[in-house]
């Protein structure tokens, strides 16, 4: 196999652009969750389980890479995941895979945080519209942890047919398997 492309969103885009984007998408997400929620229920909201919420801000992080690494079950061999500190109290996780996955499973381990977690929160705020804005909130904050990943599938996507991806220190390499030449002598 050989490289067809490196990708690496946070050089490519920069720190505090994707920053930006991940704020914006937050506000946008909740403003519209938000009135969506107000104009379907006219129930009254309720600020107690304050707490609850907290505690939900700090569960989502870990329970989304929790599902970038459910969809790769059948490489956890092979999967790594390490914590460190940023700030000394934010846990920053990283989930690398130390072999070449196929690039549809590695897209569907991008996007399946997005699809759970978020599916989760909004049956949420349906089902207790007293708490709608706690599920929104979540949903936004969510949404903005995903940008991210959402990058990155659309780099893949791409990409070629039957690609493999390779994670490195600094993002991600696409590789294509080798076509055999065979050259004939004339």
């Amino acid at each position: 196999m050989h490289c067809w492309k490196s990708i690496n969103v946070k050089k490519q885009y920069g720190f505090y652009r994707i920053f930006m984007f991940s704020a914006i998408l937050v506000l946008a997400v909740f403003s519209f969750l938000y009135i969506s929620s107000q104009l379907i229920s006219e129930t009254s909201l309720k600020d107690q389980y304050f707490l609850v919420f907290v505690i939900g801000l700090f569960i989502i992080y870990p329970s989304h890479k929790l599902f970038h690494v459910l969809p790769l079950l059948s490489y956890l061999n092979n999967i790594i995941i390490k914590t460190r500190f940023q700030f000394y109290f934010v846990p920053i996780m990283s989930v690398r895979v130390k072999k070449p996955i196929p690039k549809t499973a590695f897209i569907l381990a991008l996007v399946s945080p997005f699809i759970i977690i978020n599916t989760v929160l909004l049956t949420g705020a349906f089902s207790f519209p007293s708490y709608s804005h706690y599920f929104t909130m979540l949903t936004a904050y969510h949404c903005g942890i995903c940008l991210v990943d959402f990058l990155y599938a659309k780099c893949l996507l791409k990409s070629p047919k039957g690609a493999f991806i390779e994670e490195y220190d600094e993002g991600y390499e696409i590789l294509v398997p080798v076509k055999n030449i065979q050259y004939t002598n004339a």
